[in-house]
């Protein structure tokens, strides 16, 4: 028998602060989205100008949002895309995605 090797220890970003996870829902146009959260709002959230070029987001995507503090709880930015499975399963066996459904 073969020996499985322990997989990789790996960095993933955890939401700190006022930063929530959301999975996205439905595009909207430009750099627009809803996001469902995990505190259970729906948000139209934007990716801000300094990510714009760099962070390309699709339906179903997991994202950490930062709630806008003027705009009520309508509103967010866009501060981080998951960009691969196996950071997403951390989060999964780790606790973070319990509320969310298994889309993805």
């Amino acid at each position: 028998m073969y020996k499985q090797e322990p997989p990789a220890v790996i960095r993933v970003r955890i939401p700190k602060g006022k930063e929530i996870l959301g999975v996205v829902k439905r595009r909207v146009g430009g750099s627009r989205m809803f996001v469902n959260c995990l505190d259970g709002k729906e948000r139209m959230c934007r990716i801000p100008g300094s990510k714009r070029r760099g962070l390309w987001v699709r339906e179903n995507d997991i994202v950490i949002i930062e709630p806008w503090e003027l705009g009520g709880d309508g509103k967010g930015d866009v501060v981080y895309k998951y960009r691969s499975k196996a950071e997403v399963a951390f989060l999964k066996r780790k606790g973070y995605l319990d509320n969310i459904e298994d889309e993805f």
